[in-house]
């Protein structure tokens, strides 16, 4: 039986789950996802867990968040003066939003915190910090 290796097109069938059990993605109902191995298209630590499996294999692993979206980085929070933003954009914590670098760039962000003055924006992905748990399933390779 074939095995996965690194430069191959796989698809998989994945359900991520935080360390609560709460799922934050899944494929379930949707298309695979399909991805070249070792390509940087998907986080590290699921990129090496699929290697050495077969069409039908399937597998949990737990990635911690080194090998995900990586630590939470608070040189990644900003507080912005609250003047400085539009009064028709919903500030609610948890919101996320879009902001512009001067460099023209798109970044996501979360509006962290609100006071009267500030918004504090927070640029770390949602799932930095966190370790993942990861039920794969590989529907299909496709050699290098």
């Amino acid at each position: 039986m074939t095995q996965a290796k690194a430069g191959d097109k796989v698809q998989i069938h994945y359900t991520g789950t935080l360390q609560d059990g709460v799922t934050f993605d899944s494929s379930a109902g949707r298309d695979p996802l399909e991805f070249v191995i070792g390509s940087g298209q998907i986080i590290p630590g699921l990129d090496a867990a699929i290697p050495g499996m077969s069409v039908g294999e399937k597998k949990t692993v737990q990635i911690p968040c080194e090998e995900a979206y990586g630590a939470h980085n608070p040189e990644a929070l900003q507080a912005v003066p609250r003047d400085n933003i539009p009064a028709d954009i919903p500030l609610d914590p948890g919101t996320q939003l879009q902001m512009q670098t001067p460099q023209g760039q798109v970044v996501p962000v979360t509006v962290a915190d609100v006071t009267e003055t500030e918004v504090t924006l927070d640029a770390n992905h949602p799932l930095a910090g966190k370790d993942l748990t990861f039920a794969v399933e590989v529907v299909a390779i496709k050699a290098a």
